[in-house]
């Protein structure tokens, strides 16, 4: 009697998409254009949610809010850099400007 396939011609789509979209970003990052082109999207993808700054604080920055702060790009602001303080840092954590607020 012959075993009934684990899995369903969309499950098989699905797994071949994924394949198919690792090996792509696998080829383009193996030439050193390819490399930067992957590192500028993702570096675009993390300032876009909030996961990295789009520039660093710099000295003499102060800004009258987060909302500021993440206007000009520098938000998180780390206890110690230049524009923190501890008004913008709403628990205390020593991270004033979270993503999330």
């Amino acid at each position: 009697m012959a075993q009934a396939s684990r899995f369903t011609p969309s499950s098989i789509l699905l797994l071949a998409g994924i394949i198919g979209v690792a090996g792509g970003i696998g080829s383009v990052a193996a030439t050193p254009e390819g490399r930067k082109i992957v590192s500028e999207k993702a570096s675009g993808l993390a300032i876009a949610t909030g996961l990295k700054r789009a520039r660093e604080p710099q000295p003499g920055d102060y800004w009258r809010g987060c909302n500021e702060a993440r206007a000009a790009g520098s938000a998180p602001i780390y206890r110690g850099e230049p524009g923190y303080r501890p008004a913008m840092d709403g628990d205390n954590d020593g991270i004033a400007c979270e993503p999330y607020h």
